[in-house]
C-alpha cells in the first residue's frame, strides 16, 4: 500500500477537492486503520461489498483487491467522477443518498449471482444512526456491517442493553445483531481532522431476533418512551404514554414480572422490555 497521506493530498490537488463539511467528509489517511477494516470484514472473492460513502476511494482501492464485486454508494457527484477515473470498470457506482437506495433490490441481484453481501463504510457522523437503522430494520440479506463511526456512538451501539452507556438504539442494534468494537481511531487519522475520536465496529446480523415478542413495533415504541424520560422511573415515564390508561396497569405488570416499581427504563434488559410489551398485549386481551 503506497503512502496514503501523499496519495490523498495528490488526488485532492488534482481534482481541486476540499472536504465538504455539510456532507461530513473526513478522508481516512491511516494505513493501519484501513488494513484493520479490510481484515475485520474478512472479504473473500465470492463476496460483494457495498461501500457507503467511499469519498476519494481510499478504502475502495483495497476492497477491489479482495472482493469479487464492489458497489459504491456516494452522494457527492464530485466523488463519483473521481471514483470513475480511479477505478473505471472495477466498481459499480451509485450516485444517490444511501437512505433512498433500494438496498433490498440491490442485494437480491447479488444473491442471484450467489454472492455473500457485506457492508463496509467510513460513515459521516451526522447521519450514522439513520444509516445503521436502515441496514438493520430492512432485514437485508447481509452477513456483516463493518463501519467506522464516532467513538461515543460506537459505545452506545456495542454495549449490552441495561449497561451504563445504553441508549434506545442499543436495544435496537442488540435485537438485530451481535456488535463488537474493533479499533479506536484518533482524529489524526483523517484529513481534515475531525474534533472527535472514531472507532471501527462490526455488526454480525442475527438469523433470528434475540427475543421473541408479539408486537415488534410496540417493543421499540416502549423503549423509545422509556429513554425519552430516562431519569424518571419506568412507571412515571410510561404513565402518560398511550400504552396504559392508568398507573395501576403499569404497577400490575411490574409486580407480575417482579420488577421494582422504582426501576428506570435504562436499567432493564431487552428481555424485560419484551416481557412488558407482551404483557401489554395480554392486558388488552389481544
Amino acid at each position: 500500500m503506497e503512502n496514503v497521506i501523499e496519495e490523498t493530498k495528490s488526488i485532492m490537488k488534482k481534482y481541486g477537492i476540499r472536504a465538504n463539511k455539510n456532507l461530513g467528509q473526513n478522508f481516512l489517511i491511516d494505513e493501519d486503520t484501513i488494513n484493520t477494516i479490510i481484515e475485520s470484514a474478512e472479504i473473500k472473492k465470492e463476496d460483494c461489498v457495498i461501500e457507503i460513502g467511499p469519498g476519494l476511494g481510499t478504502l475502495t482501492k483495497e476492497l477491489v483487491k479482495k472482493a469479487g464485486k464492489v458497489i459504491c454508494i456516494e452522494l457527492d457527484s464530485k466523488m463519483i467522477s473521481i471514483l470513475k477515473d480511479r477505478f473505471s470498470e472495477e466498481v459499480t457506482l451509485i450516485n444517490q443518498d444511501i437512505l433512498k437506495v433500494d438496498l433490498k433490490e440491490l442485494i437480491e441481484e447479488q444473491k442471484k449471482e450467489k454472492r455473500v453481501v457485506k457492508i463496509v463504510a467510513n460513515l459521516p457522523y451526522y447521519i450514522t444512526t439513520p444509516i445503521v437503522m436502515k441496514l438493520l430494520e430492512e432485514r437485508l440479506e447481509i452477513e456483516s456491517i463493518t463501519i467506522m463511526i464516532q467513538k461515543e456512538v460506537a459505545e452506545r451501539l456495542t454495549c449490552i442493553p441495561g449497561e451504563k452507556d445504553s441508549g434506545a438504539i442499543t436495544y435496537s442494534v442488540y435485537y438485530y445483531a451481535q456488535a463488537k468494537r474493533i479499533k479506536e481511531v484518533p482524529n489524526s487519522s483523517f484529513l481534515p481532522e475531525p474534533e472527535v475520536t472514531s472507532e471501527v465496529i462490526q455488526l454480525i446480523l442475527r438469523k433470528e431476533p434475540v427475543v421473541k415478542v408479539k408486537d415488534e413495533k410496540l417493543l421499540f415504541q416502549l423503549i423509545k418512551v422509556a429513554f425519552m424520560q430516562r431519569r424518571k422511573t419506568l412507571q412515571n415515564a410510561l404513565s402518560k404514554s398511550p400504552f396504559f390508561e392508568n398507573k395501576q396497569q403499569i404497577k400490575q405488570i411490574l409486580e407480575k414480572l417482579q420488577l421494582d416499581e422504582k426501576v428506570r427504563g435504562e436499567e432493564l434488559t431487552i428481555e424485560q422490555f419484551a416481557e412488558i410489551a407482551n404483557q401489554i398485549i395480554q392486558q388488552k386481551g389481544e
